[in-house]
């Protein structure tokens, strides 16, 4: 299976790879010329053939290419927003790289009461790192283009951006309905496939989120008996919606 690899734009019948990406397409991968690679603007994707390469030690790397043919595009039919609360770095992003794999349509980092003061500082300075693990991700998975990533919010912000498709923010209440209920008019392909994820932090929400959660329109879920880590409950929560929307 070809490589995929983004692009700002397409001219007329070429294209061109520049900066990081070049310069692993170029030197690691060892591009040559005459090979065939596939390559997205976001829009629309080409089978396009490698016509000179130039690696540099110093300056911009860059790789022209000649578009040989289009490709067939399509991105998941479900659109699932995630409003992930910050967590500590390393596996906030292994949550960024596998929601991108599983189709998010955008991310949404949150400043949760019980997020770590010290990360939701930092977070902004991530931003391009996270920007460019989101892309690389969807590379891999061969999407038409990377999930958006959202400036850090407040939850109470965040899920006010919100008013139509299914809401949802997962909750360790014994109260809470299962996902299963939650979503069991969607099983029957009822409402619109686009639904907005929340999880929060490590220790939960506090009683003010879950009641900005409530207000805004967002249904209560719990995935089960078994309290889950963030990235358990990404994985598992975003399987779910997929299966029961699409």
């Amino acid at each position: 299976m070809r490589r995929r690899f983004f692009i700002e734009k397409f001219e007329s019948e070429s294209a061109a790879l520049r900066g990081e990406t070049a310069e692993h397409l170029g030197r690691v991968l060892r591009a040559e010329p005459g090979q065939l690679y596939e390559l997205s603007d976001g829009h629309s994707i080409w089978l396009a053939r490698v016509e000179r390469v130039a690696v540099s030690k110093r300056g911009e790397s860059r790789i022209d290419f000649a578009l040989v043919e289009r490709v067939a595009a399509s991105e998941p039919r479900v659109e699932i927003d995630l409003l992930l609360a910050v967590v500590k770095f390393e596996r906030f992003e292994w949550c960024l790289e596998k929601a991108t794999e599983l189709g998010a349509r955008e991310i949404v980092p949150l400043a949760a009461a019980r997020s770590e003061k010290a990360l939701v500082a930092a977070a902004e300075k991530r931003r391009s790192r996270w920007e460019r693990i989101l892309a690389e991700s969807a590379q891999q998975a061969r999407r038409l283009r990377p999930p958006s990533l959202g400036d850090v919010l407040s939850p109470d912000e965040a899920f006010a951006q919100y008013g139509d498709g299914r809401r949802i923010f997962l909750s360790e209440r014994r109260e809470a309905a299962s996902i299963r209920q939650v979503l069991g008019a969607a099983a029957g392909g009822l409402g619109p496939r686009k639904a907005a994820l929340a999880i929060g932090p490590e220790g939960g929400w506090t009683e003010p989120e879950v009641s900005a959660a409530l207000a805004a329109g967002f249904a209560e879920a719990s995935l089960g008996e078994n309290i889950l880590r963030t990235e358990t409950a990404v994985l598992a929560a975003m399987a779910v919606v997929r299966f029961a929307l699409d």
